[in-house]
């Protein structure tokens, strides 16, 4: 997982409550093995129409939120079924942030553990953004999280809270496997003290 500092860039709005896992990345594509390639399938249905081709009312298919890497969204998102897939088509997208007034405890949790930083602001801060993203055409916001502020060039600063556990993993890009191999050499230290059981014949 690759370390999170500092992100600056164009926002894209999605302004629906309650969206869920299903929204954002269909059943239909959970068939894949691996990580990577969901991105092509976020918000399927949104997105295209029945013959495949771009919704061009759908947000995230107008030229000005091309290449967004911070999503904008309402209360609740990420909610429904736990499929980690969805965080994983938000990265696969580009999203590396999402801002919004709640998210789903299981969306939240992966999201994290998979590298895209969620941030909880109140519902009024939120509406402003959406204000701001929608009354000016490339709007920007600069995400620090060492510094735990969002500022855009326009003189608005807020700041934002982030469980120091989740804040430090992302800081040092750190995932399950990573904090786990963190503590190799006590690991191996403890393998060779503990007599094995069991020898491969």
């Amino acid at each position: 997982m690759e370390p999170f500092k500092k992100l600056t860039s164009t926002v894209a709005p999605i302004d629906r409550v309650n969206v869920d896992t299903d929204a954002i990345i269909p059943k239909q594509f959970l068939k894949r093995i691996e990580r990577s390639g969901f991105g092509q399938f976020l918000f399927y249905e949104w997105r295209f129409d029945e013959n495949e081709q771009p919704k061009p009312e759908f947000a995230l298919n107008q030229p000005r939120y091309q290449g967004a890497n911070i999503l904008l969204a309402r209360a609740n998102f990420g909610c429904g079924s736990s499929r980690e897939h969805a965080p994983w088509a938000l990265k696969d997208f580009g999203f590396g942030v999402i801002i919004a007034p709640s998210f789903a405890d299981i969306f939240y949790n992966n999201s994290f553990k998979n590298g895209v930083l969620l941030i909880k602001l109140s519902e009024e801060q939120v509406d402003d953004l959406f204000k701001r993203v929608q009354a000016k055409e490339g709007y920007a916001l600069t995400v620090d999280l060492e510094e735990q502020t969002i500022t855009d060039t326009e003189g608005l600063s807020i700041s934002f809270e982030v469980d120091p556990y989740r804040r430090e993993c992302l800081l040092k890009g750190l995932d399950d496997i990573g904090i786990t191999l963190a503590y190799d050499e006590k690991i191996t230290e403890y393998e060779q003290k503990v007599p094995a059981f069991y020898s491969v014949q």
